[in-house]
């Protein structure tokens, strides 16, 4: 038997699914952009950060574990939703340490460019300061907690990829952190270089050494076209 095929509405386009898919995945394939930052194509969904939210069939849900389903009307790029995004951006910025113009990650983060696109000029939260350590331990790798926004991507990548179970979450609420299966140095682990889970951060939480800098700033992904631009182009190619 042929796979089954349907169409969805996102923002009253139709888009064609494959059985199976989620809305976020057919959107991806269909051109059409929702915003992510605990996702990856890699790796299992989570739905940790929420900024995929749409309004599907009336209700609010994670477009990354939500099936698509015949006739299914999905609420996208709407002020309601994208007002939740920014609030979640807000927190994300004020409760860590992010000083965009000095971290190495600058041009090529994800939680920055998502800022720039849906146009956050300041936070209008106050800013937390919390007091967290860096990492660098490792003969390779540096941690810097002040910018994890706890995607667990590091954990998911160093379990179902890596095969290791390096990266953990602990603690609760505002005091939740990202830890490692070590007594405390990242040296102590089985965490490599070349391991998935040191490569799949969407901020500049997890740092080869050696790297930084290399690609120029103006020359970085995030400097060339807004996040997103990437999945929307495969819109413009279907036009065609």
């Amino acid at each position: 038997m042929g796979e089954s095929r349907f169409t969805i509405t996102v923002d009253g386009v139709d888009v064609p699914v494959r059985d199976g898919q989620t809305v976020l995945q057919a959107c991806d394939e269909a051109g059409i952009y929702i915003p992510r930052l605990c996702y990856h194509p890699d790796l299992a969904p989570a739905g940790h950060c929420r900024m995929c939210t749409c309004t599907i069939d009336k209700h609010p849900a994670a477009a990354c574990l939500t099936r698509a389903t015949p006739g299914m009307v999905v609420e996208n790029d709407t002020p309601e939703r994208n007002a939740d995004r920014l609030a979640i951006l807000e927190m994300l910025f004020v409760e860590g340490n992010h000083v965009c113009p000095a971290c190495e990650k600058s041009g090529n983060c994800e939680l920055q460019a998502l800022a720039y696109r849906l146009g956050m000029k300041t936070p209008t939260l106050p800013y937390l300061w919390p007091l967290r350590e860096v990492e660098a331990t490792h003969p390779d790798i540096f941690i810097d907690r002040n910018r994890c926004i706890l995607c667990s991507r590091c954990v998911r990548a160093s379990r179902a990829v890596d095969g290791k179970s390096v990266f953990g979450l602990e603690g609760r609420g505002i005091h939740m952190r990202i830890n490692t299966d070590s007594e405390g140095r990242l040296d102590d682990t089985t965490l490599a270089a070349a391991d998935k889970a040191a490569h799949v951060c969407p901020v500049g939480a997890i740092v080869i050494k050696r790297t930084g800098f290399r690609e120029p700033q103006g020359e970085r992904a995030y400097d060339k076209a807004p996040i997103g631009a990437d999945i929307e182009a495969r819109r413009q190619q279907t036009r065609r």
